[in-house]
């Protein structure tokens, strides 16, 4: 079979889907039936082997992406080894690389070679990178070119790949019709946009989908349907142009699971905490279910430095209504390139926010740590406290106990825990 999707659909449980049950709530076969049905998706390149193989989607844990990569700006694989070391260190789920800077082949290898977990990545970076390295405008984008690229990209062994395919004529009609502080903050649907206005042409990734299909299949790549019309500011949200791109990223998730292609679509983005909930609903109402891939999203436009608090509430939000995929924010959103402090930072928020999402969604086993880290304050077992903890590191490191271990430093003798007990 060529495809998990493939497999699960002929009743195959693959080694992939044991090896991605092991640490999830669900059976083996249990997670066939959900991929067979669009509902997961296990994103594995047939070129790519690696040791933690993560399923996402309904009925699992909510799973934390890392963005890592260099900028044309900031290009260092010493800065890119740190900065994986960091994601891993803070355990991501996977990592993208979004980088935009030099060699970006040599970037992809060594992500590639080196993560242990799932691995994304952006196609047309790499076509668009090239492009300016050329001094060569981007209207000028041959889409030939962008589709041998994809298929290269895919050949040596990307598990999931961003594709843009919604950003097209319609909704970027759409978007002239409404008037957004920022009419486009994506990268990879700004390419696209300007390239439609300069040749008057239909995408050609949404022109040549079937095509594409045929690369994703060939691989087994998992297809994350991009939102190139993604709000970048809280009062653009919600609008005509993001909901006529996710209408149609629902109609092209059915024609990719129709060539067996596993498929996710991602989402917002900046949306007030108000609105969170029903783009969820949206979502999974417009794409049948399929797994929901969320930056943030970020419900205020002014926490810059903080980013990572901002989306970790809105994730935490987004989860519990049903997104599945958080893909972290760090600190230095909006300021600059992070550094591996800041991914560190960023995987913990997501992880945080991903936990509590978990908690609201029910999922079995969830509360367990919550419990026995309760347990381990009652009884001031410290170094349960530190076990059970999600960055144990960071909690040894801060923390602080009397003499008699009877209590931290905050409270001390009139330990509020020690009161209870001796009463």
């Amino acid at each position: 079979m060529a495809t998990q999707l493939e497999a699960a659909r002929a009743g195959i449980i693959t080694g992939e889907m044991e090896k991605a049950v092991e640490n999830e709530p669900i059976s083996a076969e249990k997670l066939r039936e959900l991929i067979a049905e669009g509902l997961a998706v296990l994103p594995r390149n047939i070129n790519h082997s690696f040791p933690n193989p993560k399923a996402i989607g309904k009925s699992l844990k909510t799973k934390v992406n890392a963005n890592l990569g260099t900028s044309g700006e900031l290009c260092s694989m010493d800065f890119e080894k740190e900065k994986l070391e960091a994601a891993l260190r803070a355990g991501t789920d996977s990592i993208m690389d979004l980088s935009t800077g030099k060699d970006l082949a040599a970037f992809r290898s060594f992500f590639l070679e080196n993560s242990p977990v799932i691995v994304g990545a952006v196609p047309i970076y790499g076509v668009a990178t090239e492009m300016v390295h050329r001094h060569q405008p981007l209207d000028t984008m041959d889409s030939d070119e962008l589709m041998r690229s994809i298929e290269r990209q895919c050949a040596e062994g990307l598990d999931y790949i961003t594709v843009h395919c919604g950003v097209t004529l319609e909704s970027v009609k759409k978007l002239d019709t409404y008037e957004r502080i920022m009419p486009c903050v994506s990268r990879g649907g700004s390419i696209h946009m300007a390239w439609m206005r300069k040749n008057r042409k239909q995408n050609p990734l949404y022109e040549n989908y079937d095509d594409l299909l045929s690369i994703a299949y060939k691989y087994d790549v998992t297809l994350s349907l991009g939102d190139g019309f993604r709000p970048g500011a809280i009062l653009d949200a919600t609008d005509g142009a993001q909901l006529e791109e996710l209408m149609t990223l629902g109609e092209l998730a059915r024609r990719a699971r129709k060539r067996n292609v596993q498929v996710m679509i991602e989402g917002p983005g900046h949306v007030p905490l108000n609105q969170i909930t029903a783009n969820v609903m949206l979502q999974k109402k417009l794409c049948d279910g399929a797994p929901f891939y969320i930056l943030g999203p970020l419900p205020t436009d002014i926490a810059a430095g903080y980013d990572h608090i901002t989306s970790a509430i809105g994730g935490a939000i987004a989860g519990a209504a049903g997104a599945d995929y958080l893909c972290y924010v760090t600190p230095a959103e909006h300021l600059g390139l992070p550094n591996a402090d800041d991914v560190h930072q960023g995987v913990m928020a997501g992880r945080i926010a991903a936990h509590i999402a978990d908690l609201a969604k029910g999922l079995p086993g969830a509360i367990d740590a919550d419990r026995r880290m309760s347990i381990a304050r009652r009884d001031l077992d410290w170094d349960a406290m530190v076990r059970e903890a999600i960055d144990p590191e960071l909690v040894r490191k801060r923390l602080q106990v009397t003499e008699d271990r009877e209590g931290c430093t905050m409270c001390g003798k009139l330990c509020a825990v020690k009161i209870s007990r001796m009463v």
